[in-house]
């Protein structure tokens, strides 16, 4: 019997790639196969989701850099005395320790799921598209000719089907070109759809939209009537951050310019969830804390823990590294609505467990995994809502995506034709 539920689990995690674990208020998921779900004419390639993890380049680097860590390490003096920020990060650490623990040896117990994912380098296969040289929206937007700038999406119409259910007798694409800057361009179909912007190709997922450009057009998001705000509301912020600035991988902001961030603004009439992932740095919480949510009108209620693993199921670096900690931080908070009957107030406010852990094999750096299905889980409502994620670098299905790069992973060098 407990074998026939342990296969149950994993097919059903084979079909959602969401595997929940036993014993623990965690979950695994594959992100190639969760983004899969949604997609219709191609798949994200694993190959390219996975290169960090499963690049044998990447790996020899790491090992090179673990062994220069350790033969630092020998030469190191004693450790110094934690300062008052640093005793406050270890405290957080020590409180959610135990959960993030146990999270982890549930899934060292699923042997069943972990012979599936340590077949993923087995299974990669290469996208269908050449590497050629990646594009830079970023500086794209930032030349004078970018208002001129126009992306066109390529249509596959379906309904010239053959009614015995055969192949359709003529095959056309409908081609429509848009600005691609500073303003909303929406894939309104249900299929995924191929679009060209000069010398690079992407794919949107199906009832999908994003707005690219810089901080200083979100204004252009606030809509006319608060009916048709935004119910969830998902921020990951290009904080400042050493790592980023040394890799040039992407730009960073000061904490001070996302204080003016029109979260409130854009949040619908009945209120709205804000999902705000954070990194470990406690200067940066205690900002958090005590100044963003309450200037974006946020309060808080919980926080999701990503706790990020190879594929052999161990964790990608020490859990008690302190300066190097293998996990995110993902803060929920609620906007209250203009709902005033306590009884409709109660119905409507999700229900959100504290110290849920995520855990996944990390892909593209600083890329997060997709996080919709579970947040849409825990609070129902959300599903018929609108929901916005700003600063994305990717796109998700029935979502709107804002940021200055919302293609970045979008491009077709990571995706395969079905």
């Amino acid at each position: 019997m407990e074998d026939s539920k342990t296969s149950d689990k994993l097919s059903e995690f084979l079909e959602s790639g969401v595997y929940r674990l036993e014993d623990s208020n965690a979950v695994f998921i594959d992100p190639v196969r969760v983004l899969n779900r949604s997609y219709t004419r191609f798949r994200v390639s694993p190959s390219a989701y996975y290169s960090r993890s499963f690049d044998s380049k990447h790996a020899g680097q790491e090992a090179r850099v673990s062994s220069n860590f350790r033969k630092r390490k020998r030469k190191e003096k004693k450790p110094q005395p934690l300062n008052d920020r640093e005793r406050a990060a270890d405290q957080r650490h020590q409180e959610v320790r135990p959960f993030l623990l146990k999270a982890h040896e549930s899934l060292v117990r699923a042997t069943e799921l972990l012979e599936v994912v340590s077949n993923l380098k087995g299974n990669l296969c290469p996208s269908t598209s050449s590497p050629g040289a990646e594009q830079s929206l970023v500086e794209l937007g930032r030349v004078w000719q970018a208002p001129l700038y126009e992306i066109t999406l390529n249509f596959h119409p379906n309904d010239n089907a053959r009614e015995d259910g055969g192949a359709p007798t003529i095959q056309y694409c409908e081609q429509r070109a848009f600005p691609v800057f500073n303003n909303l361009v929406v894939n309104e179909t249900s299929e995924d759809v191929e679009a060209e912007l000069l010398n690079s190709r992407y794919i949107l997922p199906p009832e999908s939209s994003f707005y690219m450009s810089d901080l200083g057009q979100i204004h252009n998001l606030i809509p006319a009537e608060s009916d048709c705000g935004f119910n969830l509301i998902v921020i990951d912020p290009p904080w400042e951050n050493g790592s980023a600035r040394q890799k040039q991988r992407y730009s960073t902001l000061p904490n001070r310019y996302f204080l003016s961030l029109p979260v409130k603004q854009i949040c619908h009439t009945d209120g709205a969830l804000v999902a705000l992932w954070v990194t470990n740095r406690e200067k940066l919480r205690g900002f958090v804390e005590k100044e963003l949510f309450p200037a974006w009108g946020v309060k808080y209620v919980a926080t999701f823990f990503w706790l990020k693993v190879k594929a052999d199921g161990s964790l990608i670096s020490d859990l008690d590294l302190f300066h190097h900690r293998p996990y995110e931080c993902l803060l929920l908070g609620l906007v209250h609505g203009k709902v005033t009957d306590s009884k409709q107030l109660s119905s409507t406010k999700p229900i959100l467990p504290d110290n849920q852990i995520i855990l996944s094999i990390p892909g593209g750096y600083s890329r997060k995994p997709p996080i919709a299905g579970l947040l849409h889980e825990y609070a129902p409502r959300l599903q018929r809502g609108r929901c916005i994620e700003l600063f994305a670098r990717e796109m998700t299905a029935g979502w709107i995506s804002w940021g200055n790069e919302p293609l970045h992973f979008q491009e077709s060098r990571n995706f395969m034709k079905t």
